[in-house]
């Protein structure tokens, strides 16, 4: 179990976003520098992030901007916008569980509806959390350096 790293790259896309404002135009090249990762990379997330509504993409001179306010976008918009869990959840369960075996044949019934609870609890919880609240806490460590 875990969550691609696109969702990591999708918060700190958005803040780079969010920290450069209308002050200096953003592009890939700019967000892939910050990221570490390849141009392409930050292309297909900001795809989807586009694709869901949180960024504009332009080739004029604003560059890539926030559709919406960093206290309006939750970590859950992200990971949905990123795919970041596939539709048969968070928690891919072993192919091939012997049905001859007593634990093998019950397992599916005693463990999914826990599992869904635990990625249910985990998606209440991304809801809560902001950009916001990402970047309070990267100005609060910008004020320490």
């Amino acid at each position: 179990m875990q969550i691609s790293s696109k969702f990591t790259i999708g918060v700190h896309l958005l803040a780079v976003i969010d920290y450069l404002g209308e002050d200096e135009k953003v592009t890939s090249s700019v967000l892939a520098g910050s990221i570490g990762v390849n141009p392409v990379i930050v292309r297909n997330v900001m795809g989807n992030l586009k694709e869901a509504g949180l960024i504009n993409i332009s080739q004029g001179r604003s560059g890539i901007s926030l559709t919406k306010t960093p206290e309006q976008i939750t970590f859950y918009d992200v990971y949905k916008a990123v795919d970041s869990v596939h539709d048969e959840g968070l928690f891919h369960f072993h192919e091939n569980p012997n049905p001859e075996c007593p634990i093998g044949r019950n397992i599916h019934k005693a463990m999914d509806s826990k599992l869904e609870r635990v990625q249910e609890c985990m998606e209440e919880e991304m809801r809560k959390i902001t950009l916001a609240d990402v970047m309070t806490d990267i100005q609060s460590e910008l004020k320490k350096n």
